[in-house]
């Protein structure tokens, strides 16, 4: 058994879910906070809504053609339909957080890099698809582009040649949005990993300051 393991082990249960918890709820809220901006998601590569593979591709014929700019803006409000729904995330992450159990805690500390964002995406995936969708759907359609979109891509996937999840300007953005979100998250806990007592909390630093 490592050192670490040995130490893990002896940290007490009422400690180890509260800096864990600790830890996602500053995570969380700060990746939140971050998406949640104006341009969160447009100036942010890692998390930047752009078009469809089907779409980038055929992008050069369509400029030539006097659509680009029409497309440019359709990334644009893409994207601000993402920044404008992510908020609404926040109390249900924090939900998640205080529903966790003393086993979820030591799985996730001792678990990959991956093991907070799966603990998010079980948890709150679902209904934040849900709570989603209508913001952007409201945010898209003022746009003026969505249907635009929605017909060209909805033939597309009839013949196979985009998935379900494309075949719709709002149910693509929503699934980006939540793929942002959680990235995000993951990138978060990544820093307080690295950094745990840079991250502000005593219990923080006493959890994770064990697995270095």
């Amino acid at each position: 058994m490592s050192a670490w393991a040995f130490s893990f082990d002896d940290l007490s249960n009422q400690d180890a879910s509260a800096g864990l918890k600790a830890a996602l709820n500053k995570g969380s809220e700060l990746a939140v906070a971050k998406l949640g901006a104006e341009n969160g998601y447009y100036n942010n590569d890692k998390v930047r809504i752009a078009l469809p593979s089907v779409l980038e591709q055929a992008l050069p014929i369509l400029r030539m053609t006097g659509q680009g700019k029409q497309l440019d803006e359709l990334v644009v409000s893409m994207n601000r339909a993402a920044e404008a729904a992510v908020p609404m995330a926040k109390p249900l992450l924090l939900d998640a957080v205080k529903s966790m159990s003393v086993t979820d805690a030591k799985n996730i500390l001792t678990g990959g890099d991956t093991s907070v964002t799966d603990f998010f995406k079980q948890k709150t995936a679902s209904a934040l698809g849900v709570k989603f969708l209508p913001m952007v759907k409201g945010v898209t359609d003022k746009a003026g582009l969505s249907a635009q979109y929605n017909t060209v891509m909805g033939q597309a996937h009839k013949f196979g040649v985009v998935p379900a999840q494309q075949a719709s300007v709002e149910t693509y953005v929503t699934q980006r949005a939540l793929d942002g979100l959680y990235l995000m998250i993951a990138e978060e806990e990544k820093a307080i990993r690295q950094d745990p007592i840079g991250a502000g909390s005593k219990i923080i630093g006493k959890v994770f300051g064990l697995l270095k």
